[in-house]
């Protein structure tokens, strides 16, 4: 973190290529107006380049950088930014910051913080998974790191596989053929339900 006797940056550097949030933390006991400027205005937006820290408080600056076209050579830049402070009178408001407020030769007390650009390489996407050795081939692969099957591992997983397809369909046959008795058991007692029964025959001859 960056002090100072006027106001203090949390940052050393700053680091794109996306959007970057920096927060002033007021050093001082009074008003603290700043001004934020760069090397490379067209490049940057700054939101707010100017603004006042009321006392024992902060202020947040975002900074964006403006899509580029192509990588720069290296990651390498040459931009800066640099941060004026200078001591407000009470009341102050953003509306009421001059220009002339940041003029050293005026006999201002302006305190100055520079930091310079830093590019970060985006994040490398994931190496493609390599796809293990067909059936039958005579090569032989290790366990890899990421916990992925060899050739060897993978047969014999297919061969469960398919021993439990089996299985699977050997119960649903045997499934259906007891769902059959059962309901072949259901009619048989439903005509006998239905029937006249013996003892009546008897009884009536």
């Amino acid at each position: 973190m960056s002090t100072g006797e006027l106001l203090g940056i949390n940052l050393q550097e700053l680091q794109f290529p996306y959007l970057l949030f920096s927060k002033l933390v007021q050093q001082a006991d009074n008003y603290v107006a700043f001004k934020v400027k760069t090397t490379n205005p067209k490049k940057y937006c700054v939101r707010p380049n100017t603004g006042v820290v009321l006392p024992a408080s902060t202020g947040n600056v975002i900074v964006t950088m403006q899509a580029q076209k192509e990588a720069p050579p290296d990651m390498q830049c040459k931009d800066k930014f640099l941060l004026q402070s200078v001591a407000a009178s009470p009341g102050t408001a953003a509306k009421d910051i001059t220009p002339e407020m940041f003029n050293k030769e005026s006999g201002n007390h302006v305190e100055e913080c520079k930091l310079r650009v830093v590019y970060i390489a985006p994040p490398q996407p994931p190496s493609p998974v390599q796809e293990g050795s067909e059936e039958g081939s005579s090569s032989t692969a290790s366990v890899s790191d990421n916990g992925s099957l060899n050739a060897s591992e993978f047969t014999s997983a297919r061969s469960r596989i398919s021993k439990l397809a089996e299985e699977k369909n050997a119960a649903i046959q045997q499934n259906k053929s007891l769902q059959q008795e059962l309901e072949l058991l259901r009619r048989k007692d439903r005509k006998a339900h239905n029937g006249i029964p013996l003892v009546y025959v008897i009884l009536v001859g």
